[in-house]
């Protein structure tokens, strides 16, 4: 599981849109459908229950959502902290 996997994986949940969430992150919508696909996969389960009009999560999806948005989170937060101690290059 890549971080990047959970920023498009977020960005697709939020939006419930594969298509609005390739808008938003400046990427295609088949580079959001294989990283929701390699996350299904590894993880083993469904996270998307697809129709037409949406994107709409499965319980394991919802679970997901919730730790990706505290591992990104944290990812922010210790970015930050290494510049702000870091000085410069």
């Amino acid at each position: 599981m890549e971080l990047e996997q959970l920023r498009v994986f977020c960005a697709a949940a939020e939006r419930r849109s594969f298509s609005a969430a390739a808008a938003e992150l400046y990427i295609s919508h088949s580079t959001v459908s294989r990283a929701v696909a390699e996350l299904e996969r590894e993880l083993g389960a469904e996270l998307f229950e697809r129709s037409p009009r949406g994107a709409a999560l499965t319980p394991a999806g919802r679970e997901l959502l919730s730790g990706a948005r505290r591992l990104l989170s944290a990812e922010a937060e210790l970015r930050e902290r290494v510049r702000e101690t870091g000085g410069e290059i």
